[in-house]
């Protein structure tokens, strides 16, 4: 059973806080929800632009942003089929209703000097593209009805993947998992193969990986910032 049912979050690192606040609110319609100091992490703020109840797009914005050299197609792409550096953010799509609601918001682009490329038509998606603040490659899409495998997974590209026919039927249908309620101990951090997170001072990766899930959890601010009852 899958119960990864949706996205929660998607941060986007930002230098400029106010102007992607900005585009989002101003040009693509979404409330800002959120904007506080990000939990565990020194100097440095959250922000969340309302998707709906359960997704947001965030943004994560701190003075040493402004310093790390931008280079097209290593650290942006620069548009949604350009190269950029593996595990970094190629586009951002998000989702509209149908056809009728793609062309309002190509028309709140425009009208908002926003050049606009599309409809476009995939089969599994109509589409449309345009570019954000900090070189920020979006897509606006629909579908019509759910992807399916059968006619949208290409046996050619299957084969240059390197992906055999047993592993391609697990990866159609991931095996189910019984979970153990949360007991499942924390992998050894000296000998797991992981993946593992990245560009924390020495030491200090490994130290939060060994410290209890009852101490993590305690370990941030859960209350907003403003108390509404004062």
């Amino acid at each position: 059973m899958n119960k990864v049912d949706g996205l929660h979050h998607l941060a986007i690192t930002t230098a400029d806080m106010k102007s992607q606040i900005a585009f989002f609110t101003e040009i693509l319609g979404m409330e800002l929800v959120a904007l506080y100091w990000m939990h565990g992490v020194e100097n440095t703020w959250h922000g969340f632009l309302r998707l709906n109840d359960e997704s947001s797009i965030a943004f994560v914005c701190n003075p040493d942003i402004s310093k790390i050299p931008i280079r097209m197609g290593e650290t942006h792409a620069g548009n949604p089929g350009a190269n950029c550096a593996a595990g970094t953010m190629q586009h951002v799509a998000l989702s509209v209703k149908n056809h009728e609601e793609l062309l309002a918001m190509r028309d709140r682009l425009r009208a908002h000097g926003v050049p606009v490329m599309g409809p476009m038509n995939h089969g599994m998606c109509v589409s449309m593209y345009f570019a954000g603040p900090e070189n920020l490659s979006l897509e606006l899409s629909y579908s019509d009805e759910p992807i399916n495998q059968a006619a949208w997974i290409d046996p050619e590209v299957v084969e240059l993947a390197g992906i055999s026919a047993e592993e391609l039927a697990r990866f159609k249908k991931p095996a189910d998992f019984t979970d153990s309620k949360g007991e499942v101990p924390q992998p050894d951090i000296a000998t797991t193969a992981g993946p593992h997170l990245t560009n924390y001072p020495p030491g200090a990766y490994e130290a939060s990986m060994r410290l209890p899930d009852k101490v993590i959890w305690a370990a941030v601010e859960s209350e907003p910032p403003v108390d509404l009852n004062a």
